[in-house]
């Protein structure tokens, strides 16, 4: 393996190939150049700040077409409240996986899943597991856990000072409780813990936020928490801010993998072993030791949990049905784990800690997304929880689909005939 000082070294003869280090530092250097005009409208979708928009910069007209057709431009009132400076729309394929047979406390039935993605053999893999699963009678996929959490943070010029606000927040819990109460109809605060790093003190806010993913009803609800301490805490802070940064939003971490951040879903199936060798290729004994190389792997790795791809299902789903796409970095924590039982069958779980979703609010009102939640019957109040249920089955479908593939010598090959077509080399040509 090259040493640190190698690489720099090749990284910097290959940048300074085409241009001096002058030329590098001049293009660093600042400008006198005008700023360029700012994005006009904001949160408008009128078509007249749109085409305001599309003004600012050269671009052809079936470049303009291709985000906002015509037939499109009468369908942008439904982007208002979901994004600023619109300027069309991109599109993604969709493909379905199934059918997943899930036995949940709250999904319960066949499911077709849509899924959202450009990545070729995706949707095929996760539909050849979700075939295997239900094949073998369905997969057992219950919520365990739900809870949503804020961490506003106080500073005190002293310990004591902390200290003893701590302690006035635990006498306050009520009062707390109370002031998020004002603030929301689907959220409710459940749990109200506090962690201390010297003069800092942190508040952890825990609510339930109902069929909402509850991003936006956790932070309302904790800036109200904050506004009543700023007026009745005796104990005044030097600042204070509404979120720092230990809940776990939108990142991996310890935290959302050994608690929960939205709801925490455990999935399981037995695979009888004439149904993985004659669908998987492989045998129940090579995909356990297959299991245990690859989760001393993910622990070489520094991994969060040790799992093979969650992030494929869960990030497909996300675009398909409206969630927030970013939160796939907290979700994709967690654990599968395979094994033989004692009737040499394939024994096969998956544990996601923190899978944020939700059926209402944010993006699943929109039309193509709201369509493929209706596509599950999972459109609107009541389906939160089915949804994550079915998210635990969907992960548990990809991992025994991917980990057989392996196993059995198929990875690279259906990669290449999904990705490049039949008779396609690696350079992109026809054999």
């Amino acid at each position: 393996m090259a040493s640190n000082e190698e690489r720099v070294g090749k990284f910097l003869k290959r940048l300074l190939e085409r241009r001096s280090a002058l030329e590098v530092a001049q293009s660093l250097s600042p400008t006198d150049v005008p700023a360029p005009p700012r994005i006009p409208g904001g949160a408008s979708v009128d078509l007249s700040v749109v085409n305001k928009r599309w003004e600012l910069f050269p671009t052809r007209e079936e470049l303009r077409r291709a985000l906002l057709p015509p037939a499109s431009e009468s369908d942008l009132t439904a982007y208002e409240n979901h994004i600023e400076n619109c300027i069309g729309a991109v599109k993604i394929p969709i493909g379905i996986a199934g059918p997943l047979r899930v036995r949940g406390v709250f999904a319960s039935g066949d499911y077709y899943v849509p899924l959202a993605t450009t990545e070729a053999a995706l949707v095929a893999s996760y539909s050849r597991g979700a075939n295997v699963i239900t094949a073998a009678g369905g997969c057992v996929s219950v919520l365990l856990h739900e809870g949503v959490s804020r961490t506003p943070g106080f500073a005190f010029r002293s310990l004591v000072s902390a200290g003893l606000f701590a302690i006035w927040c635990h006498e306050h819990r009520a009062e707390l409780r109370a002031a998020t109460a004002q603030t929301t109809r689907h959220g409710e605060l459940t749990d109200i813990g506090i962690a201390m790093e010297g003069n800092h003190v942190y508040l952890l806010l825990e609510f339930a936020t109902g069929d909402a993913s509850g991003q936006n009803i956790v932070t309302i609800a904790t800036q109200a928490v904050c506004e009543y301490i700023a007026q009745n805490c005796p104990l005044k802070p030097d600042y204070s801010f509404v979120e720092a940064n230990l809940s776990g939003d939108k990142k991996a971490t310890a935290h959302s993998f050994i608690n929960v951040r939205g709801k925490k879903v455990s999935a399981e199936v037995t695979l009888p072993r004439t149904l993985v060798e004659e669908r998987l290729h492989t045998t129940p004994e090579l995909l356990e030791q297959y299991w245990k190389m690859s989760a001393i792997g993910a622990i070489q790795s520094g991994s969060i949990g040790a799992q093979g791809h969650f992030a494929n299902a869960l990030a497909a789903l996300y675009i398909a049905c409206g969630q927030d796409p970013a939160c796939v970095a907290e979700s994709a924590v967690g654990v599968t784990r395979m094994e033989i039982n004692r009737d040499g069958d394939l024994y096969a779980s998956v544990t996601l800690p923190s899978v944020m979703v939700g059926t209402v609010g944010g993006g699943t009102s929109l039309p193509t997304q709201k369509a493929c939640l209706e596509i599950m019957g999972m459109a609107g109040p009541g389906h939160a929880q089915a949804l994550a249920e079915v998210c635990g089955a969907l992960a548990l479908a990809g991992e025994i689909s991917l980990t057989s593939a392996i196993c059995a010598n198929e990875f690279a090959r259906a990669h290449q005939k999904l990705a490049r077509g039949p008779g396609q080399s690696s350079g992109g040509e026809r054999n």
